[in-house]
């Protein structure tokens, strides 16, 4: 089952966590491969920074928020929340994936 997971900022967080921790989150990002396909910042439309967003694709019964909680962005306090909604994809590439 593909889920997005969008990540809110913590605004009160010092600038520099992101920074200090990016290469651990790469690492993990890299080591967990297998259910996360895409991850990135997002940010509004006049360029300010508005959380982070992964597309995983897992299988039921993986525990999520465990997944979350592991990633060395977690304790840092730079993520305030997250919120995990299911995403059924019916388009792409042009083409149809369904056929109701």
């Amino acid at each position: 089952m593909i889920h997005i997971i969008l990540f809110k900022d913590n605004p009160d967080a010092d600038p520099q966590i992101r920074s200090a921790h990016m290469p651990a989150h790469l690492d993990f990002l890299e080591a967990n491969s297998n259910l996360i396909k895409a991850a990135g910042p997002l940010s509004t439309t006049s360029g300010a920074g508005n959380g982070g967003l992964w597309l995983l694709d897992a299988p039921q019964g993986t525990d999520i928020d465990a997944l979350i909680r592991k990633d060395p962005f977690w304790p840092t306090g730079l993520r305030k929340s997250y919120e995990i909604l299911n995403w059924t994809q019916v388009y792409a590439d042009g083409q149809r994936l369904i056929h109701p």
